[in-house]
Parts: structure tokens; sequence; C-alpha cells
């Protein structure tokens, strides 16, 4: 399959589902042999299953992202099956919805451990992997507008974004005499699993912190005035890692306008 990552091989983590698999499937329809990753097998490979019946190659690869030995295996699949790593997307995340007197020690390691500590071992591991390759490449690190705000009742999740943000600028400027390119990706409201719900006027009438998260309220505070599909978030990913361009060590943040608001609404 033909397209702006033809022969190239992609690692995306967190790849069954929402942004991830988005971005999956995105790479692979521009030619990527892609590496999907869950820390389930059998999720993985429904991700990997309808790339393959779409006309793209890929294979499946569990993995725990907050276990450097896991990411590793990950890295060393896609060089045993496609020969060397060319992409490292460091998706996947996780979240705790608390106000931050109930926050635990536990809920705050937690999130840590897969956001920020998953997406730094993902950055070294696929970072040397390409040195040693001598080839390039690109690592993209997803993160959200999140990163830039201040949010009630997601202090960790906030606290991690904002990290992988600064994280990306380091490793940029620290990877690039090997010539890959460290970038960051920050979208704004989609409909994922992993984002506030329900969404709609149920939404209204749950207690704080969900309160103002109701579609209406969203699509208000957001320039473009609705939320961002799948499509448009693997765009920008597959821009970012395509090659033809200068940029590396920034933030990406496709939100509709989202941040460039500041805290007004179109609404009443």
């Amino acid at each position: 399959m033909s397209g702006k990552l033809s022969g190239k091989t992609a690692v995306v983590t967190g790849s069954s589902s929402g942004l991830g698999r988005a971005i999956a499937e995105g790479f692979a329809a521009e030619g990527a042999n892609v590496v999907t990753n869950s820390r389930s097998q059998d999720r993985a490979e429904d991700t990997a299953e309808a790339i393959r019946e779409a006309g793209g190659e890929a294979v499946a690869a569990e993995a725990d992202v907050s276990e450097k030995a896991d990411v590793a295996a990950l890295v060393d699949a896609a060089v045993e099956e496609y020969g060397q790593l060319d992409v490292m997307v460091n998706n996947a995340g996780t979240t705790v919805e608390k106000h931050v007197f109930d926050q635990t020690v536990e809920d705050w390691q937690h999130v840590l451990d897969v956001n920020l500590t998953g997406t730094f071992y993902g950055c070294q591991v696929a970072g040397e992997q390409m040195a040693e390759q001598g080839t390039g490449g690109h690592i993209l690190n997803v993160s959200s507008i999140y990163g830039s705000v201040g949010v009630q009742g997601r202090a960790p999740y906030n606290a991690t974004k904002a990290g992988i943000e600064n994280l990306t600028r380091c490793l940029a400027v620290e990877l690039a005499e090997y010539d890959v390119h460290v970038n960051a990706l920050a979208p704004g409201y989609v409909k994922t699993d992993l984002a506030e719900a329900p969404w709609g006027e149920e939404a209204e009438e749950r207690d704080w912190p969900y309160y103002g998260y109701s579609e209406e309220h969203v699509t208000n505070r957001t320039p473009l005035g609705r939320f961002g599909t799948f499509e448009e978030v693997s765009n920008c990913a597959t821009f970012l890692v395509a090659g033809d361009h200068y940029v590396t060590g920034e933030v990406l943040h496709n939100d509709g306008g989202w941040l460039a608001f500041g805290w007004g609404s179109k609404g009443t």
C-alpha cells in the first residue's frame, strides 16, 4: 500500500480503541507497517485485524507501558517483524477523576506510571533503537489540551500531560544528533472512552467535577463549534511523523481553537 508512510514501521501504544486506534489505522492507510498494542493481546489483535481487512499491514503485541521490559519487547517485536523502527507513538494513557482531597497515593502513582513514565520508556527505548539504526526517526507523544490548563478533578492527568510536553522538548534537543524528531500532539475534545462522559443533558445533572462538560458547553467553548474527529487527530499525527518537515520539539494543539479562546464561551 502506497502513501505518506509507505515502507515505514510504526508502533502505536494504547491502540485498541479511541485516538490510538484511529492513529494506527490512519498510519496503515498511508502505507505503514503498524504494531498495535494493548495490555490485552485480544484487544490489540482486534485493531490489527481491522487494519489487515482494510488492506494494510499490522501485527499485535501485548504490553503494559508502565513496565520498561514490556516496552522494550514491543519495540523488539516491531524490529523482528519488519526489520526496523521508524515511528513510535506514545499514546497509552489513563486518568482518575476525583477532588484533590480524595486522590490517593495509589491514584497518583498509577496515572504517573502509565502516562508519564510509560511515555518516557517509549521515548528512551525507541530513541535508542533509532540511534542504533542510524536512519533517524520520529517519536510522537500524545498529550492533551489539559497539559496547558488547570481543570478541576484531574490533577494527576493534567500534571502528567504537562510533563509529557516538556519531556518532548527536552528529548527533541537530546535526540537531534541522531536525526530523531520528537514532537507532541495535544488534541482537544474528541468523543473517546477516556474523555468525560456522558455527553448531553445528563452531564449537567451530575455532581462536580463533571459540571460544565455537556456537549453544549464544549461546543460553545470551542471556536470551531464542534468536537474534533478521529480522522482529524490521525491526519495531524501523520503530518508530524511523515518526515517532510523541519519540526521537532513542538506541541501541536489540534483543538478547534479551544486554547486560543481563553475562558470565553460563544453561548449565553
